[in-house]
């Protein structure tokens, strides 16, 4: 008994110190009398009473393929099933519960997914994009999450803006917009965007002025047309973040988007990430050819799929 009591009691020192925490005080306070491993103290990292304090890194790429299920069966068939998906399979249980390394890895992806979403696309990001910046009705990060109506509108000041700054009339308008991750934005936009630019140049397709929105939601593109009056609008926009990954991109394309316009009349390409998902340099490649779809058939969405099926009859 004594002996567990000194575990104990050199398990919460090593903690409190490593809290920075008066360790010998909060720990004493709680001893009556035992022995002197009450001022027992470990460095990170070191075994206490037979426990390490310090687990591994669980969100390494090694760490993610470990299969957590003890004996096995067939453990190479649990690896080749685990490498196949990004899906949390094969990680054991402790008991009722997942395993300790299971749950800190969940914690830490979403927490990953917490940042892209509330953090803010930095203004450098748009300024080497080439983009000017305007905001939809929305205010604040806060109100973005619980009115998705405002931010599909571009504020009386963001809409004078685009009338000021963009061609009127282009085939193509490119639209920027943070959506639900700012990662995304952040870490495909500057590869996307030239490659989508110097696709419709060489398919001799005009593009209007490309423009960042902050706090954008999808349907901001009818707003937006109502103004530029493009024969096509892209909005690459960041997605709502998974727990596997957090910097996806999408690209929501409609044909003469306007008011009243819904998602039957968009085309959406999602998954677009240097991280298990599309490569932004292809994607743009897929844009480009997309874009081409519209203007010969005259139609997005449902329509275009009505028009294709109709002249492969």
């Amino acid at each position: 008994m004594d002996n567990t009591k000194d575990q104990i009691e050199a398990i919460v020192q090593a903690v409190l110190k490593e809290l920075g925490s008066g360790a010998s005080a909060a720990a004493g306070s709680g001893s009556n009398g035992a022995s002197g491993a009450s001022s027992a103290t470990a460095p990170s990292g070191a075994a206490v009473g037979g426990l390490v304090l310090d687990l591994p890194d669980p969100t390494t790429k090694e760490a993610r393929a470990q299969v957590g299920v003890k004996n096995p069966m067939d453990m190479d068939g649990l690896r080749n099933l685990k490498a196949s998906t990004g899906a949390r399979i094969a990680v054991g249980r402790a008991g009722s519960r997942p395993t300790t390394s299971s749950l800190l890895l969940f914690q830490a992806d979403h927490g990953v997914t917490q940042d892209a979403i509330h953090s803010e696309v930095e203004p450098e990001v748009v300024e080497k994009a080439g983009l000017f910046t305007v905001q939809s009705r929305v205010s604040d990060k806060q109100e973005f999450l619980i009115r998705p109506d405002l931010g599909r509108l571009l504020s009386d000041e963001g809409a004078k803006l685009v009338a000021e700054k963009c061609t009127k009339n282009p085939q193509v308008q490119i639209v920027v917009g943070d959506g639900l991750s700012a990662a995304a934005i952040r870490n495909n936009v500057d590869e996307i965007l030239p490659v989508i630019e110097q696709g419709l140049k060489s398919a001799g397709i005009s593009s209007g002025t490309p423009f960042f929105v902050k706090y954008a939601r999808v349907g901001i593109m009818n707003s937006v047309n109502d103004i530029v009056g493009a024969d096509v609008v892209v909005m690459l926009i960041g997605e709502r973040p998974g727990l596997g990954v957090a910097d996806a991109m999408s690209a929501y394309m409609g044909y003469k988007p306007t008011k009243g316009k819904t998602d039957g009349d968009r085309d959406a390409f999602c998954m677009i990430t240097r991280n298990g998902g599309t490569n932004p340099l292809e994607a743009g490649a897929f844009i480009v050819e997309q874009v081409k779809k519209y203007l010969k058939y005259q139609a997005s969405g449902v329509q275009l799929r009505l028009k294709i099926s109709g002249e492969n009859a």
